[in-house]
């Protein structure tokens, strides 16, 4: 394996520990509800939180690949993932719980941004697509594996085996990556934009808030309103301060472009319906199929398998015929699928769930990776950087606000259902399908919106 490969493995590892463990814990959930004492809508925040995290950590990843070299940004991120896991391995407290996961996500938040600025810019144009499968490969076998991980070890050992196992893999990460892991560095002497910095973790923040505080107390609540109210007023003091201020976390200008903001939005459903039906759909074999932990894990196997060795094909199409076939099928199968889950939530079975499952994910392979790479070929080789931090701060927010509103409408459910846990789960979780359906639905008009604009721009470039 030559160095770059290595390097890229390493980086994809870390990534893929942090999206193991998250998608392990999803179906533990009902074991953690009861030995911590705790709700659904607390618990959900070990997702939740630390996607959010990850999020915020994403968002100065440009910055920090500006500033700092790759191996000390690598080496940053193991020390907080095994600190991190120390904490979730030894705890038994919820809070500390909680902080351990925070340290995880600094981990993945550092890790992903450098998996793919690796291949942004160590690999030559013409195996983009391919490597940028590959690496979305690596990470998709972490959905693949988890909820089967999580679902055995919960039921036959521990929850806290799931936290053991990952270490070891830590320390593989780094022994690959300690060496390897090398760009050509301009130290860039950029200030920190710390006033940027807090606003935006106060949006992210408050939008997770108001939904938790709807699954909390009904979407009609006070509190709901009240913080959807002041995260909409700092979102519109955000992009008004960017207008005028000197100092940025990213070079927004990128979303001049179009293609760019479409992208964008393309890449924020796709990880939204992602996250947001690994915590649905077991949650819905455990409680309305009557389906335990192993089961709900082993339901999500087939379909995240099938993405994770469908990622190098997905690539290789877009190498050889771009963007908008592969990035039609892909959206097209997720429409597909939403609207069959929604339409019939009430007559699913383990085996129907299983098999709608597999075309979601297959849906999302043949976009994911794809998405990511055409951004790229919007910007210039200066502005990469800042596109893969955006786009990768939007995807890990997606999958944060995804589980929340998602964990909202299932949790505001059982305020009407009383103690009919079955009956909230149903109800919630045909909302839950009908809102992804409706977000697939749009997602699928950018990119038939972002082709006519490319092919709108190329034919007024061979008209002079």
């Amino acid at each position: 394996m030559n160095k770059n490969l290595q390097a890229i493995t390493a980086a994809g590892l870390l990534s893929f520990i942090g999206i193991l463990v998250q998608t392990s814990l999803n179906v533990t959930f009902p074991t953690l509800i009861q030995q911590f004492h705790e709700s659904l809508n607390t618990v959900q925040w070990l997702t939740t939180g630390y996607l959010l995290m990850v999020t915020i950590t994403m968002g100065s990843s440009a910055y920090l690949l500006k500033r700092f070299s790759a191996r000390n940004i690598f080496i940053l991120a193991i020390s907080a993932f095994v600190l991190g896991t120390l904490l979730c391995i030894f705890t038994d407290n919820f809070i500390i719980l909680m902080i351990g996961r925070l340290f995880q996500a600094i981990a993945t938040g550092l890790s992903t941004p450098l998996l793919f600025q690796l291949i942004f810019t160590t690999l030559a144009a013409e195996y983009l697509g391919t490597y940028t499968g590959l690496a979305s490969m690596i990470i998709s076998l972490a959905p693949a594996l988890g909820p089967t991980y999580g679902g055995l070890l919960n039921t036959y050992l521990n929850w806290r085996f799931i936290f053991w196992i990952a270490l070891p893999l830590g320390f593989i990460s780094l022994l690959l990556g300690i060496k390897t892991i090398k760009l050509p560095h301009v130290k860039e002497h950029v200030s920190f934009d710390f006033f940027g910095f807090v606003l935006l973790i106060s949006i992210f923040t408050g939008f997770i808030w108001s939904f938790n505080q709807a699954g909390k107390h009904g979407w009609q609540s006070p509190s709901f309103i009240g913080f959807l109210l002041i995260s909409l007023a700092l979102t519109v003091l955000y992009v008004v301060y960017n207008q005028h201020s000197k100092r940025r976390l990213l070079d927004y200008s990128i979303l001049k472009q179009a293609q760019v903001r479409l992208g964008a939005f393309n890449f924020f459903v796709l990880q939204f319906a992602n996250v947001g039906s690994c915590l649905v759909i077991p949650l819905f074999a455990e409680n309305v199929l009557k389906g335990n932990a192993l089961v709900a894990g082993f339901l999500l196997f087939p379909g995240s398998v099938l993405g994770a060795f469908m990622s190098p094909v997905a690539g290789r199409l877009y190498d050889r015929q771009g963007a908008f076939k592969p990035l039609v099928l892909g959206n097209g199968l997720l429409l597909i699928s939403t609207i069959l889950l929604a339409l019939l939530s009430d007559k699913l079975t383990l085996l129907s769930l299983t098999l709608l499952y597999c075309l979601l994910r297959l849906g999302f392979t043949f976009s994911f990776g794809n998405v990511l790479s055409e951004g790229t070929t919007y910007v210039a080789a200066e502005q990469k950087a800042d596109l893969n931090s955006l786009y990768n701060m939007l995807q890990q927010y997606a999958g944060s606000i995804g589980t929340q509103i998602m964990a909202a409408f299932i949790s505001a459910s059982e305020l009407s259902a009383g103690q009919d846990i079955r009956l909230a789960t149903l109800k919630g979780s045909q909302i839950d399908f009908w809102l992804l359906t409706l977000l697939a639905l749009l997602a699928l008009i950018t990119v038939y919106y972002e082709h006519y604009l490319t092919q709108k721009k190329i034919a007024k470039v061979n008209s002079l």
